[in-house]
């Protein structure tokens, strides 16, 4: 991946979102590599899949519904339901067929900003956790707490989020897509079970 396909992508997403979302992009890929700095993941590509995870926002509901359908993508019966959550699959799609993007890393990445999935690469947790975070976040709860959690434990960083959503999302009357709750209980076991042995490691070093 070359910086030149990092500046021809920002110059087409400049043109295929409004100024906010574009604004949120250039955010969400620099705390993506600023995050990938971090934990030593290739910086490349952290920046191309902050810069494509929103690629298929600004579509209408209905177009997102087309592509999903016309490609055989499968869709969940909340998506149908609100078919604006279906940007992540129609942009992961998008970042394939328009952008020529190959690396199933980057895709997967942009496949599962919204909801998350059990057992993500680095990269995935990144993307999430960056779309969550990024300079231009001003409501979410627990920003300032979560920001320092990022940079020192990804995983604890993505309970957290994952966490406060499905406070939100409840409190709000909001469908909330089962796997965001898989997620959530993925990683808390991880996160449990990398305690319990730390306390283990811990005890026998006493």
């Amino acid at each position: 991946m070359k910086p030149a396909d990092i500046k021809k992508i920002r110059k087409k997403m400049e043109k295929a979102l409004d100024q906010r979302r574009f604004e949120h992009t250039l955010g969400v890929a620099y705390t993506a590599a600023a995050l990938a700095m971090c934990y030593q993941v290739d910086i490349y590509k952290a920046q191309m899949a902050g810069l494509l995870h929103d690629c298929a926002k600004c579509l209408s509901d209905e177009k997102k519904l087309s592509i999903c359908e016309k490609h055989n993508i499968k869709i969940t019966e909340i998506e149908q339901r609100n078919p604006f959550l279906l940007h992540a699959k129609a942009g992961s799609y998008m970042a394939m067929k328009k952008f020529h993007i190959q690396d199933r890393d980057i895709i997967n990445a942009i496949l599962n900003h919204t909801t998350g999935r059990p057992d993500m690469s680095e990269l995935e947790k990144i993307i999430y956790i960056a779309d969550y975070i990024e300079p231009g976040r001003k409501q979410a709860p627990n920003l300032a707490e979560i920001r320092r959690l990022a940079f020192h434990d990804l995983d604890m960083a993505l309970v957290k989020i994952l966490g406060d959503t499905l406070i939100y999302l409840k409190e709000s009357g909001t469908e909330i897509d089962p796997m965001t709750q898989k997620t959530y209980e993925y990683y808390s076991k991880t996160i449990n079970e990398k305690q319990q042995l730390k306390r283990k490691d811990d005890n026998h070093a006493g």
